[in-house]
């Protein structure tokens, strides 16, 4: 009786390497990332920042509901290359959808978004009332 060591790992190995999903010369595509967020609180205002490369302004889709934030979007693009007598076709989907309960003291009514060089950046001001109160001096009587 002889003993022989088997190689267990070969097999999975090489079936992930034929059935991957770029074999055919696609590419891996995150079709559902969440973008990041930056949030920042001054005295003033909060500023929510969120990554969002490659989207044109016009497909960012921004609503505010029972202050609820929400931002979304969603791009179909679909190219076709051709050579010889192979075809090729690629659709993607990629999309996203991100919503932020605003806390009581923002004024939802005076809130401003930018989108410049892929960050979207809202300027979220706080209500009169939530705003630090100045100092001022109590007299003796």
């Amino acid at each position: 009786m002889s003993l022989t060591k088997r190689n267990e790992v070969l097999f999975p190995v090489l079936m992930n390497e034929i059935f991957r999903p770029d074999w055919f010369g696609g590419t891996r595509n995150e079709t559902t990332a969440i973008p990041a967020v930056n949030i920042k609180e001054n005295e003033e205002n909060f500023e929510l920042e969120l990554f969002v490369p490659g989207r044109n302004k016009d497909e960012l889709i921004i609503e505010i509901d029972n202050s609820v934030l929400t931002v979304s979007s969603e791009t179909k693009k679909e190219e076709e290359e051709s050579k010889e007598n192979f075809t090729r076709r690629e659709f993607t989907l990629s999309s996203f959808k991100r919503a932020f309960t605003l806390p009581e003291t923002v004024a939802t009514d005076k809130i401003e978004a930018t989108y410049i060089n892929g960050v979207l950046k809202f300027n979220l001001p706080k209500k009169e009332e939530a705003l630090p109160k100045p100092k001022r001096k109590i007299e003796l009587s």
